[in-house]
């Protein structure tokens, strides 16, 4: 005869198996509190997007001069005789990079980072930490912390636009009766500075004083040359001068 074993009693110890932990208040999921995946990489600080300046008026110039070329150029290829077809592709061929350099090409770029400037034939890249200073004098110009100057071909000056600010403001003084207003447009006065080119470089100006101290406005100029521009002209220019050599 068998005697029955005695049942265990029921453990009241906790279970030992882990529990996944819940992320704290204010903490993203499959985030570290150092702001890192859960994978270990390092979240990447969002960039701010360019802010661009052109010439409107540049650019409409620049796609009529085009057009313009186009249709001539066509109507040489397609009507003329001898080399005739040879010279006009030539010229087109010189002429369409020159006039997209002068015309479309040129435009600046700004963000919280850096000065971006694209002129003709080359392109500058400034962190504001090499900024030291912009100027609108006869034509838009920045200068860096080794004394390097560059062009703003895309914030041409106007000095119409001044003599008109000037009258603008004369005619406020004297409607002024307490003679608080201007009545010189002089360039480094900001109250009086309404040409736009004049508000862009003071804009300019402004961002590389707020931003010269920042983290990501720091290193070196960069300089690239525009060899898309350079190229097909260079090809233009030695086909012409190869025709005008055989002709």
């Amino acid at each position: 005869m068998t005697t029955p074993e005695p049942t265990p009693e029921p453990s009241h110890e906790p279970s030992r198996e882990s529990t996944p932990e819940q992320p704290s208040a204010g903490q993203t999921p499959g985030r570290t509190p150092g702001g890192q995946s859960s994978g270990g990489q390092a979240s990447a600080a969002p960039v701010s997007a360019d802010k661009v300046h052109r010439s409107p008026l540049g650019v409409a110039s620049g796609v009529f001069l085009l057009l313009l070329a186009a249709l001539f150029a066509a109507d040489a290829m397609a009507r003329g005789e001898g080399r005739t077809p040879w010279f006009a592709l030539a010229g087109l061929v010189l002429a369409v990079p020159l006039i997209a350099a002068f015309t479309i090409r040129p435009a600046v770029y700004v963000n919280e980072d850096r000065l971006r400037i694209r002129n003709p034939f080359r392109s500058i890249t400034l962190p504001w930490a090499s900024v030291a200073d912009v100027r609108a004098g006869y034509s838009s110009e920045v200068f860096t912390q080794e004394g390097a100057k560059y062009q703003l071909w895309a914030i041409p000056v106007s000095l119409r636009q001044r003599k008109k600010a000037a009258r603008n403001a004369a005619r406020a003084s004297q409607d002024d009766p307490h003679g608080r207003t201007s009545v010189t447009a002089d360039v480094r006065d900001n109250a009086s500075r309404i040409a736009p080119s004049d508000k862009t470089v003071a804009e300019l100006r402004e961002l590389a004083e707020l931003h010269a101290t920042s983290p990501g406005a720091q290193g070196e100029p960069r300089v690239r040359w525009a060899y898309e521009i350079v190229g097909p002209a260079l090809a233009g220019l030695l086909l012409l001068v190869v025709l005008l050599a055989t002709g």
